[in-house]
């Protein structure tokens, strides 16, 4: 269970509280910041920047406690693993539905909108009165596992915090591999893993959700599967299995990211892109040799149906603000059985990225709430058109009409991590 309860005020001060108020009240937010236009400077050059307003670990723990009190037990936190270094991660369960939707933030630790944007739905779902909400709470049975890499989190870097002797030593099968593809030993993204190593924890994922590491599936590449080395990847398999359980399957399965900062609107160079959205992160099942058995629950068109949902609610709101408009999609030419959203997709969920624009290295916190805000009224239009069953009239041919993402038009030094994309862009997003 989270932290003991108490008062959230007492515990959380100053610029603490206001941060965490502006998180999750959306009521009182402030208005959100107008981003520049791209017409201005942008650069993807890692640089130390401020990111004290978002949710840290220890108030991430108080606010779920505080959302669970003050929701009169709607929404249940418990306590569902512990990073490599020991820091809970928690799951927050609403609802009673028949629809299971997991959704997951921080699996990079420098990708931090989606846990504030989580709070907030977790905060007016499990406490409104509205019809919308009774709706939401009586069609869907909604799990969030908010900052589920809290090591990486803390240490604001895309990789969690952990060596492969402390793999091998959890898994004496090991001894003598080759160490994992995605395992950061040298300088990325502004941060020097020779002294923290750690891994990629969305590069270790499988399909076979009982998959166990044999030491013949390593090193491994991007094109393959994981492994399910990592606690945090094993605990959000965990969470999904228990899920499949209980309900079958799991309808849908979300994953919060940021991207790169620079990327500019195919139609428009001189505006920067606010999110991208995906729904294919494998290729079609019954085309790839070796993953045949998972072709009859794969539905490609299912998850299509709900990034129409996320477009269309954005859309939707772009005359109040055109920044929800700048919607386009991810590269479709993604092949990655080894991430979360690809091995739960090849198990039938209807999967769904979000991609908001920059992480910290590149961002900071600027733009902080303008973001938040975007992944919050994405997931309203897609909870809202699954609740009410909108989400099976949608057209998936839509899904191909949204644009694709233009360039970036962003400068970047020449380090590992320039070398790094241009080698193999999906190491570094998504």
């Amino acid at each position: 269970m989270p932290a003991p309860r108490r008062s959230w005020l007492a515990v959380v001060t100053g610029a603490s509280v206001l941060a965490l108020v502006a998180a999750t009240t959306p009521a009182v937010a402030q208005p959100a910041p107008q981003a520049a236009p791209a017409t201005e400077q942008c650069s993807d050059e890692p640089r130390d920047l401020p990111v004290h307003e978002f949710t840290d670990h220890r108030e991430l723990g108080v606010e779920l406690a505080r959302i669970e009190r003050v929701s009169d037990g709607a929404v249940d936190v418990t306590e569902v693993g512990r990073s490599n270094r020991g820091k809970e991660v928690w799951s927050a369960r609403v609802g009673t539905g028949p629809k299971a939707v997991l959704i997951t933030s921080e699996i990079h630790g420098n990708e931090k909108t989606g846990t504030d944007a989580i709070l907030q739905l977790l905060d007016w779902v499990g406490t409104s009165d509205t019809a919308k909400a009774k709706r939401w709470r009586s069609e869907l049975t909604i799990v969030a596992v908010p900052k589920m890499n809290p090591d990486g989190a803390e240490l604001d870097r895309r990789g969690n915090d952990m060596t492969w002797d402390e793999v091998t030593a959890r898994f004496p099968q090991l001894r003598g591999s080759e160490p994992a593809w995605n395992y950061y030993t040298e300088p990325r993204q502004g941060d020097d893993y020779s002294q923290l190593p750690g891994f990629d924890v969305n590069r270790d994922y499988n399909p076979d959700l009982s998959y166990e590491p044999k030491a013949e599936d390593f090193p491994g590449s991007s094109a393959d599967t994981g492994w399910y080395i990592t606690p945090e990847s094993r605990t959000v398999r965990d969470v999904y299995k228990g899920l499949v359980a209980e309900f079958g399957k799991v309808d849908t399965y979300v994953d919060l990211h940021h991207q790169g900062a620079c990327y500019v609107m195919p139609d428009d160079p001189s505006r920067f892109v606010t999110m991208s959205i995906s729904g294919k992160f494998v290729d079609d099942p019954a085309t790839m040799p070796g993953y045949e058995q998972y072709a009859e629950d794969y539905d490609l068109d299912y998850s299509k149906r709900l990034n129409v949902a996320i477009y269309n609610a954005l859309q939707g709101r772009a005359n109040g603000n055109p920044l929800f408009g700048n919607i386009t999609l991810y590269p479709q030419d993604t092949n990655l059985p080894g991430t979360g959203l690809g091995s739960f997709a090849l198990n039938g969920s209807g999967a769904v990225l979000f991609e908001v624009r920059g992480q910290t290295q590149t961002l900071g916190q600027k733009y902080r709430a303008q973001l938040t805000r975007t992944v919050y009224i994405g997931l309203e239009g897609m909870l809202s058109s699954l609740a009410s069953g909108q989400v099976d009239h949608l057209d998936p041919a839509v899904y191909d009409t949204i644009p694709p993402r233009g360039p970036s038009i962003g400068s970047s030094g020449t380090d590992t991590r320039t070398a790094a994309a241009e080698a193999n862009p999906e190491v570094l997003e998504n």
